[in-house]
């Protein structure tokens, strides 16, 4: 069976021929979605490089949070899931698959949108986990905007800020405290914080605002032995894109990138373990772009 060191990638994770006209209520369901993402359910091999780490991860339920969540157990880790309550269902098949690898894993719903649930979400994670190494920024917001800045309503505007750049913050604030020496913050930009796009200009702001805020937080951080570094994906194919975006667009998701394809959620976890583990102990403030070939520029 292949794994994620198979070099056939093309063969592996071919354009996904997507079934037109798709779409979904927010925040949408993998199951629901044809083709299906792939999270690295029967590929990821795991070699033991977070062995003994407790991570927390926010949008942990499904999509890149829930192929992160498979890896990281795989390598060892216990994880703590953090999801909206609609997202339940998706949630325990991914803890489901945690605990298939041996690993702990630890479910919090609620919304990060109120500062209170972020504290509670660290303190679940201290009670259950017994500590936190891995800080997982990943849960996001976004809803396309055919108008652009004329269709974005300050509810919308309200909601993306809180969910993506607040909750983030609080997050931080809530955890750096506890976390040791060694452990690692990795926040989820885009690549619509370098290239973004009208329909989108309030989740491009907010993805930009996380490029700013990682470099920035690398440096404060640094004399702690806290490294904080992000990942920048491309176009994925997860729930986010048929439950937020018109159906034309999401039966061309991601013919753009220079590869001709949207990327599959599998593809972003090796990433992920990279920063989170001592393999990238000299890096932080750093973004690492998982784009298809599109330039962070």
């Amino acid at each position: 069976m292949s794994d994620q060191y198979d070099e056939q990638t093309a063969q592996r994770h071919p354009e996904p021929e997507q079934q037109e006209g798709q779409q979904q209520a927010h925040p949408g369901t993998g199951e629901a979605m044809d083709p299906p993402p792939d999270h690295g359910e029967d590929s990821y091999r795991g070699s033991g490089r977070l062995e003994g780490r407790r991570a927390v991860i926010t949008g942990g339920d499904s999509g890149i949070g829930r192929a992160v969540a498979i890896a990281f157990a795989r390598e060892g880790a216990d994880v703590l899931l953090s999801y909206l309550e609609e997202e339940q269902e998706d949630a325990e098949r991914t803890a489901a698959l945690v605990r298939d690898a041996g690993r702990r894993a630890v479910l919090v719903p609620g919304d990060i949108r109120d500062e209170a649930h972020c504290r509670h979400v660290v303190e679940r994670a201290l009670a259950d986990l017994g500590g936190i190494e891995v800080l997982v920024n990943n849960a996001a917001y976004q809803m396309s905007q055919d108008e652009g800045l004329l269709g974005i309503t300050t509810e919308q505007f309200d909601r993306v800020l809180k969910t993506n750049v607040y909750a983030m913050f609080w997050l931080c604030k809530a955890a750096v405290p506890h976390m040791p020496e060694g452990s690692s913050i990795i926040n989820t930009s885009s690549i619509q914080a370098f290239q973004p796009s009208p329909e989108l200009l309030d989740y491009a702001t907010t993805k930009a605002a996380i490029v700013n805020f990682t470099k920035g937080l690398s440096q404060d951080l640094a004399g702690r032995g806290i490294r904080v570094n992000s990942v920048a994906p491309g176009p994925v194919w997860t729930p986010l894109i048929p439950a937020t975006m018109p159906a034309e667009k999401v039966d061309s998701f991601g013919e753009q990138t220079p590869m001709g394809r949207a990327g599959q959620p599998a593809e972003l976890a090796p990433a992920y373990v990279f920063f989170a583990s001592p393999e990238s102990s000299y890096v932080t403030g750093e973004v690492l772009g998982v784009t298809g070939g599109q330039l962070l520029t």
